[in-house]
């Protein structure tokens, strides 16, 4: 097993205790009882990063033996002291961002302007939710009866399970975490076993920060060894979870015997609608941020770009003019383009264009792994991409954007809302009326208008149909950790 020293030492990490290898239970680095572990490679090279400890569902189980033996205290805190240790939990996140960074780049292959963006938006849900605990007051509600005073209580809930995935394995595990903690719940979580390092470096910070022990504890292993005990367990009162939506239903089902609060947020599939009546150089700018962030690997990521056939032309030379100039490399070289996760995502990116291909698509650019690497593949555009085609209906999750033209706004706005999914979608028009009309008949949680970036602490981030439950961010986040207590006092 890499030790942590060896691995820390090797790839530059300044502070050498962030890098751990075991899983962090009630307040001690824990390893699985048996001694398993599991290896952790580089994307962008293949190279063994290091070892980490493999639970057992025994272990697992015995994260939420702790977190449940912490929850009486940690709820039981004044607002105010928990604000503070998670201002701490910021303020030591900030400070080592470097640090989390490069772990996030080694282990996930992003580039390292994205790690350091993606640090700065997790650290953003620390500090919002630090302010937002000294807020869930008791609200007072007209009583109905002249002899009653009404009160309707926030509280938290108990233990909340935690399951995140790789593509942001910093943001989306404070995202949830801190509104959890916030809100006086204990957490177990379990990060991705492909990226388990950001996590763990979180650990640390949170374990320095003052967070005490048994609140937050990070689960390594293996989902279907770690999960199923805490879908059975009537102690963990609220599940969240961000990943596909196939995984979304099994959880769904498995969390149905202890009837758990749901927090989900699955696939999407978001459609990118240009309008004649827009920049069209800022469509095309921000259609290539939707498309290529993340390599593609982005539930938000543009997955349909249906372009006026009006602007048609224009809009594809510009964007495949746009996409050659990308550039694909390593993440500490700060490339726009990383690798992909894993052989099974090269894979479906070359499924989806050889489909999409076989159906009347045309190759504009890319559509081939590059030698970087075995998991690079170039950026690619398919051009007059028919509604039957794959990449259409299924989530593509990598460098690949397709291009079709429409001819009116109630076809368009059909075609995008012709899926299962709904989380989030884009839309170009300089027409305020058409972006009126038209962002109220999409059937998404989010819509996008003239601009990419539309997340952060502020919103309730979700989406609708099979792309989730429930809203994380805002204080709607916080309150899905929270039950509501109905307290009526006799005043005769």
């Amino acid at each position: 097993m890499t030790t942590e020293t060896e691995l820390s030492a090797r790839h530059a990490i300044e502070d050498k205790r962030l890098v751990r290898a075991f899983s962090y239970i009630g307040g001690k680095w824990t390893g699985a009882t048996s001694g398993e572990t599991f290896a952790v490679t580089d994307p962008a090279t293949g190279d063994r990063l290091g070892d980490v400890a493999s639970l057992s569902a025994d272990d697992s189980a015995a994260a939420v033996d702790a977190a449940h033996a912490a929850f009486p205290g940690w709820s039981y805190r004044l607002p105010q002291e928990r604000s503070a240790i998670l201002r701490a939990w910021f303020d030591l996140m900030i400070a080592h961002k470097e640090d989390l960074a490069r772990i996030m780049v080694l282990e996930q292959g992003k580039p390292v302007s994205e790690a350091r963006g993606e640090i700065d938006y997790a650290a953003s849900f620390v500090e919002y939710y630090a302010e937002e605990a000294k807020r869930p007051n008791v609200e007072g509600v007209t009583s109905h009866m002249h002899d009653a005073e009404v009160e309707l209580w926030l509280e938290p809930m108990g233990v909340a399970a935690l399951i995140t995935p790789w593509n942001f394995p910093a943001a989306m595990l404070t995202r949830k975490a801190a509104a959890a903690i916030a809100a006086g719940c204990t957490v177990v979580a379990h990060p991705s076993a492909e990226t388990p390092f950001s996590a763990l470096a979180l650990a640390e910070l949170a374990e320095r920060a003052g967070i005490p022990a048994g609140v937050f504890n990070v689960v390594t292993g293996h989902a279907p060894t770690v999960v199923p005990p805490w879908t059975a367990d009537t102690r963990v009162r609220a599940l969240s979870f961000t990943g596909s939506t196939e995984v979304g239903r099994i959880l769904y089902r498995d969390s149905a015997a202890t009837v758990k609060k749901l927090v989900m947020e699955l696939g999407g599939h978001a459609p990118v609608i240009v309008f004649p009546n827009c920049d069209l150089d800022e469509a095309v700018e921000e259609t290539i941020k939707a498309k290529f962030a993340t390599s593609g690997q982005d539930c938000l990521g543009a997955n349909r770009i249906y372009v006026h056939r009006e602007v048609y032309d224009a809009f594809c030379e510009k964007f495949v003019a746009a996409t050659k100039a990308l550039k694909v490399g390593v993440g500490m070289d700060d490339p726009d383009i990383g690798p992909l996760m894993n052989e099974k995502a090269v894979a479906k990116q070359e499924q989806h264009v050889a489909d999409a291909l076989a159906k009347g698509a045309r190759l504009a650019c890319g559509g081939e792994r590059l030698d970087l690497g075995r998991l690079f593949y170039a950026p690619t555009v398919l051009i007059d991409v028919p509604d039957e085609a794959a990449i259409m209906s299924e989530e593509t999750f990598g460098p690949v954007a397709p291009i079709t033209p429409f001819d009116d706004e109630q076809e368009v706005i059909a075609r995008a809302n012709a899926t299962e999914f709904g989380l989030v979608a884009y839309l170009h028009s300089l027409d305020p009326r058409r972006i009126y009309r038209v962002s109220r008949a999409l059937q998404f949680g989010m819509v996008a208008v003239n601009r990419t970036k539309v997340t952060g602490p502020p919103i309730p981030f979700g989406g609708v149909k099979q792309s989730g439950l429930g809203r994380e961010g805002a204080r709607l986040g916080m309150q899905e950790f929270m039950e509501i207590k109905y307290v009526c006092r006799d005043w005769a």
